[in-house]
């Protein structure tokens, strides 16, 4: 299958030299759907290369969505619509040549700079001996405190005795579900909506069910019939620079939701990591329904994602559940993180960092209006992304894989839908993510020429 495999000679690293041999291979045909790659010691013995350089390579092809590995199944050739839909990118592409706009990650180096000036100051902090002790599963006392008076104005009235925390706002949905939830109740979401909130419902056995939107976010009447019709256990909303249109609920659309929530009596999850980068400060769902709300927030998306400090502010009771299926989890999160977050919130380094990343996406979000303005484009001044409906004849799976064709990685609509049915044709474009300003204008430059070109640039066209 691979055993006559010959790589390039040019200048370009191995594994990706070998990435491109097999993708190849599989658009000629050589390689069908289901077929099963040779061990990767094998391969890298017929090639005479190393097994970490196999590895890698058919990482990269996976992040194409080429290849798929699954246990006692070994990697095999994708099907082409698992090839079209991504699964939850995590982490960005450190792939040479690739422009990698699909995952949100900080703008600006503000984060590290705070750090490096933090910590030669942690030894003679109070609560550094207590760094090598366990901790209560809700978290230490100090950290909830701050995190807790920090949010008092969104959430929870400042009683620390409400907020649990986490290794980020994934961990604490993950802990919320595992705690108020039971196999095959129904959760309700935006019909397209963050990623991870498909994971774990598909790891709890929950029914995730899609509602209708417009562009003002969720349509009140169609949750209000899905209750009807559905009876959830939960809805799970983004209110906030929503992922991944970037929508941010109005007041009054806030107020009708949560009317519809208190009827139905729905738990109301509201992800709100966005909400320190907002320029206005809205009601949160906290706020309107302090006793039907549990608030999810992090310093993941203002902060720094490699933080991993995410907080569940929520009525004392769910709190405590949330804290007791946290404790099974990984009996608490690591003191040094929580220290080093409630330091940054109490000493006002936090204000300042997310000061600096606003400025900097403002500025991305310029260059963004100024390349794709002409185009369909949601938006906010501040956002860490922006969505692109695409215009005819693209689709959002062939626009991403043209557009990373040409070193720009994209997620499409696909990747954030709820269930089967079909989603509106667009593209996720985190303008934070570019490492410079410089690279996102090019990345941008290369979409406004496809968009341009339209059908003569879709993939297979002769």
């Amino acid at each position: 299958m691979l055993s006559d495999l010959r790589l390039t000679e040019d200048e370009s690293p191995v594994y990706r030299r070998l990435a491109d041999a097999i993708a190849e291979r599989i658009a000629a045909g050589t390689l069908a759907v289901g077929d099963r790659l040779p061990p990767q010691r094998d391969i890298a013995r017929a090639l005479g290369i190393n097994v970490t350089t196999v590895t890698r390579a058919l990482a990269t092809l996976q992040q194409r969505g080429l290849l798929e590995a699954r246990p006692g199944r070994g990697t095999t050739v994708a099907a082409r619509q698992a090839g079209e839909r991504p699964g939850f990118v995590s982490a960005p592409s450190d792939e040479s040549g690739i422009i990698d706009l699909s995952v949100n990650r900080p703008a600006t180096s503000a984060y590290l700079d705070a750090l490096a000036a933090l910590l030669p100051r942690l030894p003679r902090d109070p609560y550094y001996a207590s760094l090598q002790d366990y901790h209560p599963p809700e978290g230490p006392l100090w950290a909830r405190v701050a995190v807790a008076d920090w949010l008092k104005a969104v959430a929870g009235d400042g009683d620390p005795g409400r907020v649990v925390l986490a290794a980020g706002a994934q961990h604490g949905l993950d802990c919320l579900l595992g705690a108020v939830t039971r196999q095959g109740e129904v959760v309700l979401a935006d019909e397209v909506t963050y990623q991870g909130i498909n994971a774990l419902c598909r790891v709890h056995g929950l029914d995730l069910r899609g509602v209708a939107m417009d562009r003002g976010g969720m349509r009140p009447d169609a949750f209000d019939a899905a209750c009807a019709q559905l009876r959830p256990r939960a809805v799970f909303l983004v209110p906030t620079l929503h992922n991944p249109t970037t929508i941010t609920l109005s007041e009054a659309r806030r107020h009708e939701l949560a009317a519809v929530a208190r009827r139905h009596n729905v738990l109301i999850i509201e992800d709100d990591v966005y909400r320190p980068l907002a320029d206005e400060a809205l009601p949160s769902f906290a706020s309107l329904e302090p006793e039907l709300t549990v608030h999810i927030g992090a310093l993941s998306k203002c902060l720094a994602p490699g933080l991993r400090l995410g907080f569940v502010i929520a009525p004392r009771a769910i709190a405590g559940q949330v804290a007791a299926a946290l404790r099974i989890n990984c009996w608490s999160i690591s003191p040094l993180t929580a220290l080093i977050g409630a330091r940054m919130i109490e000493d006002g380094a936090a204000a300042r960092i997310i000061e600096v990343q606003k400025q900097e996406l403002r500025q991305r979000q310029a260059i963004l209006s100024e390349i794709l303005g002409g185009y369909d484009v949601q938006s906010q001044p501040s956002s860490t992304h922006a969505w692109l409906r695409l215009p005819e004849p693209w689709r959002g799976a062939g626009f991403a894989r043209t557009c990373l064709e040409r070193g720009v990685a994209l997620l499409p609509g696909d990747a954030f839908a709820v269930g089967r049915e079909p989603v509106q044709h667009g593209v996720r474009i985190n303008v934070g993510a570019a490492r410079s300003q410089d690279d996102l204008r090019t990345a941008l430059t290369t979409m406004a020429d496809l968009l341009s070109a339209g059908h003569l640039q879709l993939p297979g066209f002769v």
